[in-house]
């Protein structure tokens, strides 16, 4: 099939109006888990060490959402996989309020990794940005899919009293009325990519690559070897790796922090829905960034900013609601540098035919780190302090620098390999 350079533009812009819309949907859904799901299991659980373990179950829900959608957009392209992850998860939100209802563990550990895969495949979203995106506008791909992730992620937390008001009202416990919106909220953005996600851009955009080399050669049967993924791939994955472990780990026990310290729910939901938005709004200006300035420096601009978060959430007053929204706002900000340039690293050093497979398998790693991240983190804080979590947390994030150093040497020595 050929496509011109004008279809191409034509579909990508379509497509990234599509995702957005299932992202706006998508930020909602996200934002439960985030904003209460700590509380909810602190409740069920009656433990403050075993609160961590329900970010950890979603988280490795995640995991699993991740490899299964990256294998089958592989096969069947973006709308599928992307439509049945939310479609997933929001059927696990739904299994978390039953849970709450007649408050059954075992149902809620189910319903939570289930719902993990609403934030598997809000993740995953964001390279259908970067499908169809010439190389000089990756990072602005990416960012524009995630961007639109603002709206519903940072209204989402602060609907918390009136949803909780809701499901008061219905019989349903306070803390699972936010599972509510998460539910309907993801089977909407599954619905939307299912019914206009067309063409598929990921199909697409293998079928352009497939019909270069072709073309090239001049024989219909005649294809290129597919490459194996480039030394950027790693470097992206460990990136995305070690930026989800902090901000996961000290999100995580934020609200129950500030529970100890008294704090309303109010301030609660204001707190952490500041925080999801700078996860996500600075893609507005995160991606051109990256692709003007380079991934180096804003891998680097990501470590620094992450360590910021930690150090002031650690010297922030217990009752000082100013600094901890400051800390978690550096915090989603040091998160999105990290995300959107670690996803421009492994888009460069890939191609179409092993994009979606490399991309699913990098997410599991994500995925799993930020598992481990929320599971021991109500571990750390127990036995030590949120401050000694979140200086930890900090000054993890400083490994970025040394990974771009061994990157670059690696790369140097492989082209004193190749040219004499």
């Amino acid at each position: 099939m050929s496509v011109t350079e004008i279809e191409r533009a034509r579909v990508h812009r379509r497509t990234l109006t599509v995702v957005i819309l299932s992202q706006v949907l998508g930020g909602a859904g996200l934002a439960a888990g985030i904003a209460v799901g700590a509380l909810l299991a602190q409740d069920m659980l009656g433990s403050d060490a075993l609160s961590g373990l329900l970010t950890g179950l979603f988280t490795l829900g995640s995991a699993l959402a991740a490899y299964l959608v990256g294998r089958s957009t592989q096969r069947l392209g973006r709308r599928l996989g992307l439509a049945y992850g939310f479609i997933a998860g929001g059927l696990g939100a739904l299994g978390v309020v039953i849970a709450a209802v007649i408050d059954s563990v075992p149902l809620l550990f189910v319903a939570l990794f289930v719902y993990g895969s609403g934030t598997a495949t809000n993740l995953q979203a964001r390279y259908a940005g970067t499908d169809l995106a010439p190389a000089h506008r990756r990072g602005f791909g990416a960012s524009m899919a995630m961007v639109a992730t603002t709206i519903g992620a940072v209204a989402g937390p602060n609907l918390i009293e009136p949803l909780g008001a809701f499901a008061d009202s219905i019989g349903v416990p306070t803390l699972a009325g936010p599972f509510i919106l998460a539910a309907a909220a993801y089977g909407a953005a599954g619905i939307v990519l299912f019914l206009f996600l067309r063409p598929d851009p990921y199909l697409l955009a293998r079928s352009i690559a497939e019909e270069a080399p072709r073309s090239r050669v001049g024989t219909p049967g005649a294809a290129l070897s597919v490459p194996k993924m480039g030394i950027g791939a790693y470097v992206g994955a460990t990136v995305m790796v070690l930026t989800q472990v902090v901000m996961i780990a000290i999100m995580t026990m934020t609200p129950i922090h500030m529970r100890a310290h008294h704090h309303e729910m109010a301030a609660v939901g204001l707190v952490i829905g500041l925080h999801v938005g700078a996860m996500w709004l600075p893609s507005l200006f995160t991606g051109i960034l990256v692709d003007k300035l380079g991934r180096t420096p804003m891998v680097i601009a990501s470590g620094v900013t992450l360590l910021l978060a930690g150090v002031l959430a650690a010297l922030a007053p217990g009752d000082s609601l100013f600094l901890l929204v400051l800390a978690l706002v550096f915090l989603g900000v040091g998160w999105n540098f990290g995300l959107v340039a670690g996803t421009a690293l492994v888009v460069d050093a890939t191609v179409p035919q092993n994009r979606p497979q490399a991309q699913g398998k990098i997410d599991v790693l994500v995925a799993l780190a930020g598992a481990g991240g929320g599971m021991m983190s109500g571990v750390v804080m127990n036995a030590t302090s949120y401050q000694a979590l979140a200086i930890g947390g900090g000054v993890l994030a400083l490994v970025l620098i040394p990974v771009l150093f061994w990157a670059r040497n690696r790369r140097a020595r492989s082209t004193a390999t190749i040219i004499p």
